[in-house]
Parts: structure tokens; sequence; C-alpha cells
């Protein structure tokens, strides 16, 4: 058959993807991601209330940012083959059944039925759910859309997509609050996330067309090779584009991926342990260490603040300069190195939520040029293992940098917003010197 295909035209490589599933592309990942920092935000007072330290509590999330590091690179494999929806929805399944255990193991401390220990360790194993499971989802949403769009529009539409994460992981502490009610108490959050995740998995299944791509990362759906389907002028332009080559596997180690994936992993530390500080350092400055419950309306406030930061760099800023991947990521991390800065002095709510706001900015304007950057220096075949490993390094960030900048941070302020500095200018080092220029990364090959 050498006649066109109007599915292939309709979900061509270079299409704009329509509205309405961008829409649904952006709540996949918005809810994950605003449920599991709404969690974060409410932890501290949980971890009072069980009588458990802070170091503690932050630890308890690395198994599941371990798991998520390991897993993630075999969804994205396994997505290539199975299609970006099907792994979609395994990471919502993963979400929902973690995050209602999850509430069930902290509402069994509360109401005295564990003790502190037993919370702790039956939360980390429920929590590894999310780590095992939900870890299928990013990457098939971001090869989803990599698939879908030319090389020049591809950093938009993967900022926006990251704009969803960058904005739940503001947005989850500033609504966590306002979703307690009484009965339920501090679990009210994991109850509410568990629901509306539910919701989107339906939505994701009703409205989100299956796709079963032959090759990583192509949007198109085609025939087996060789089969009675097969359309030979399509296999005749992808044997004159390389980028269209059938993809072996793709290192961690690729040379083209390395400064991207050493500047996301080092800022990805830096943001994970800077916002992990946050809620109790918004306890300490303001005296509310004694009455922890009552820090959730300034902390909502501070985050808010930053949630609407992290929505002018991807939603504004990106867009109108028309930043490339390399310029995203220096000027994001001297935007978040000066935040932090601030941050360490800022003692009134007012200095604390600007600093946040800093913070935020420059990591929203960061993580999606790291994210395009990754995508952009291996080929259009390459696309679903690289939206792997681009996940892992993203849960990698949060296996020990939350607890270890906790833990320093307890032991002295200083010390803890010295090491993010640090991290924040290694970035600068990497993004200067090895990254390939914003020109050689857009330009059509």
């Amino acid at each position: 058959m050498t006649g066109s295909n109007p599915q292939l035209q309709a979900e061509g490589t270079t299409a704009t993807l329509p509205r309405g599933r961008l829409v649904l592309l952006f709540m996949v990942v918005l809810v994950t991601a605003a449920g599991n920092t709404a969690m974060q935000s409410v932890m501290p007072a949980i971890g009072t209330a069980l009588k458990v330290q802070d170091f503690w509590i932050s630890l308890a999330y690395t198994w599941s940012a371990l798991l998520w590091m390991l897993c993630a690179p075999m969804w994205a494999r396994r997505s290539d083959k199975r299609g970006r929806k099907a792994m979609m929805a395994i990471g919502l399944m993963g979400f929902i059944s973690s995050f209602g255990l999850c509430g069930l193991s902290l509402w069994l401390g509360i109401n005295g039925f564990l003790g502190g220990l037993g919370t702790l360790l039956l939360f980390a194993a429920c929590r590894s759910l999310y780590g095992g499971f939900g870890s299928a989802a990013p990457p098939a949403v971001q090869a989803y859309v990599a698939a879908r769009t030319s090389r020049a529009e591809r950093t938009q539409s993967l900022s926006l997509i990251s704009s969803s994460f960058g904005l739940g992981t503001v947005l989850g502490p500033a609504l966590a609050p306002l979703l307690i009610v009484p009965g339920l108490g501090l679990i009210s959050p994991f109850m509410a996330f568990t629901l509306i995740a539910l919701i989107v998995l339906i939505a994701l299944r009703l409205r989100l067309p299956d796709d079963t791509p032959a090759f990583a990362g192509r949007g198109d759906v085609v025939a087996a090779p060789f089969s009675a389907n097969s359309n030979s002028r399509m296999h005749e332009a992808e044997d004159e584009d390389e980028d269209l080559a059938p993809a072996g596997k793709l290192a961690w180690s690729d040379l083209r991926m390395r400064p991207w994936l050493l500047a996301g992993l080092l800022g990805g530390h830096a943001q994970a342990a800077a916002m992990g500080i946050v809620g109790f350092l918004v306890l300490d400055r303001l005296g509310l260490r004694a009455t922890p419950e009552l820090g959730a309306g300034p902390t909502g406030r501070v985050l808010m603040t930053g949630a609407l930061a992290t929505l002018l760099a991807q939603w504004g800023l990106i867009p109108m300069l028309r930043l490339g991947p390399r310029a995203s990521c220096l000027w994001g991390i001297a935007l978040g190195a000066a935040g932090a800065a601030f941050l360490s002095f800022a003692q009134s709510e007012h200095a604390i939520a600007v600093s946040v706001a800093l913070l935020s900015m420059g990591f929203g304007l960061f993580r999606p040029g790291f994210t395009a950057g990754a995508s952009l220096a291996v080929s259009r075949a390459e696309q679903g293992q690289s939206a792997g490993i681009v996940a892992s390094v993203n849960g990698a960030a949060y296996i020990f940098a939350p607890a270890i900048g906790v833990w320093l941070y307890g032991h002295s302020p200083w010390i803890g917003f010295a090491a993010i500095e640090l991290l924040c200018l290694s970035v600068i080092l990497v993004s200067w010197r090895a990254m390939q220029s914003d020109s050689a990364l857009t330009g059509e090959r």
C-alpha cells in the first residue's frame, strides 16, 4: 500500500497535539506531583503527632525514590512496545493504591493502633508501590509529547508538561491545608488526591486514543515491518532518515546526554533539598515549632507564591523569551541559587515568600531546559529511553537529598544552604562548559 494514511497524518511526528489531549497529559503529571508534595506538607505535623524526628520522616521516602530510579527506564522501554497510554494508566494505578494505603497506615498510627516505628515502616512499604509502578507515567507522557512534536516545538511542548510537575510540587502543599476535614484530620489530603487521581485515570481511559508505537518515542501507529499492511513509502523515509532508525539500548553514559543528565542530577538534588527544608524553616522562623498545625496557613501562602512564580517562568518567560535548553538551564539555576541565598537570611513570612518565589522561578526555568536538552540530544527513535533516564534522574534526586538537606539544616542552617549553593554552582559549570548551544540542538537534522 503506497497511498497516504490519514491516521498517520493526524498523528504525525511534527503535528501539534490537540488541546484536549495536552490538558489530559498535563493532569496526569499534575495530580501525582501535587499529591506527593501535599503529602510532604502534612508529614511534619504527622511526625510530631507520632513523636518521630524530622530526619526520619524525610528518610521514609528513600526506598520509594530508589525504586523510581530503577524502574522508570524499564517502564519507558516497555512503553515502546505496549504504548504510552497503557503505561500512563499503570502509573496512575500505582499512585492511587500507594496513596490510599499510605493514608490508611498513617491513620492507624495517629489513632494509636500502631507505634511510631511500625507506622513509618508500613508507610514506607505502601509508598514503594508508587516508586515501583507510579514511575511508569512520567516517561510515557514525555515520550508521547516528544513523538508528536517537531524539534523546534519540543522545548515549548515539554515546558508545558514540565510545568505541570513544577506547578504540582508547589501547589500541592498550598492546597493540603484546605483539604483537611474533621474526622479524617491530617490524612484528608491522602484521600482527596486518591479520588482526584481516580477521576483522571477514568478520563485517560475514555479520552486518550490507544497507541502502539513501533519505534521508541515515535508517535506514528505503523504496521509490523514487511507485513501485508506495511507502508513501503514510510519505510523508505525511515531508511533515509537516521533520526527515525530503530534504536539500540541507550546508556546513561551516552556522551550526547551526559552533560544534561549530570546537570539534572545536581540541580535536582539542589531543588529537592531546598524544597524539603522550606516547611521546617517556616515553622522555625515564625516561631511555630511547638504548634506545627498553625504553620499550615503561612506554609501554604509561601508555597502558593512559589507556584505562581513557576507558572510565570514556564508559561511566560520561556515562550516570551524563546529560551532554549542551555539558556533555560543557566538562567534557571542562577535564579535558583539567588533564591536559596535570600531564603537563608529571610525571617518574616513576606521575605520567605519572596525568596521561595525566586527559588521556584529559577527551577521552573531549569527543569524544562534540562528535560528538553536531554530529549534533543538524541534521535527521535531514542525518545522513550531518554524519557525513562530523565525520569530516573528526577527520582534519584529524591532518594537522599530531602533527608540530608533536613539533617544538615537541623544541625546548622548555614551548612544546609551552603550545600545547596555548591550544587547550583556545579550546575552552572557543567552548563557553561559541556552543553551544546541552543542553535545546534533545536536545528532540524
